[in-house]
């Protein structure tokens, strides 16, 4: 696991929301791109409620990627998802636990956690960079991202991106590295 980068990819309001009732609470095409961008051909790692909200939304897993499910009932996938190898995109895998899912990922150079809330508080502290979307709102929401210690973070990169008639809100994107672990 020594090579192996896990990277946080999320987008969080300014007030550090990042969900509402299982749904993101805003519309932001370029964030969904860059979303696909990044993890086209990667694997993902994502909680149970991520990845049921991801079938609900698109009527099937995230297409193109390996989806590494992280659940404590792991040793039994729903019927219609069943276990698979960790090597074809399209496909769901279901973990115990964080361990398993590095191990799973070993031979990629990046492991990409998104989501969900209690995920990202169990990953944060291993993360080595992360690709933050800000976003220049204050939505209500029954989600929010882990506090983070800046002072741990360097800002690698970023990019903003105006509020238009495709993205409900000024954004900018940004990917900090950690500066040591």
């Amino acid at each position: 696991m020594s090579n192996l980068r896990l990277s946080l990819l999320v987008a969080v309001a300014r007030n550090g929301v990042i969900g509402l009732r299982g749904e993101l609470p805003w519309r932001l095409s370029s964030d969904l791109k860059r979303f696909k961008q990044l993890t086209l051909g990667r694997s993902v790692l994502m909680g149970r409620k991520t990845h049921e909200s991801i079938v609900a939304a698109l009527g099937k897993p995230l297409p193109g990627r390996v989806s590494l499910v992280l659940s404590r009932n792991a040793a039994d996938p729903p019927a219609q998802l069943p276990r698979v190898a960790a090597d074809q995109p399209g496909e769901v895998v279901y973990v115990r636990d964080i361990s398993s899912a590095t191990q799973l990922a070993r031979d990629t150079a990046e492991l990409f956690v998104v989501g969900g809330g209690e995920i990202y508080a169990t990953t944060l502290p291993r993360a080595d960079r992360l690709y933050w979307t800000w976003v220049e709102a204050e939505p209500a929401g029954d989600t929010h991202f882990p506090a983070v210690d800046w002072s741990q973070w360097k800002l690698k990169e970023e990019t903003r991106y105006p509020a238009d008639g495709r993205n409900q809100y000024d954004t900018t994107f940004a990917i900090y590295d950690r500066l040591s672990k």
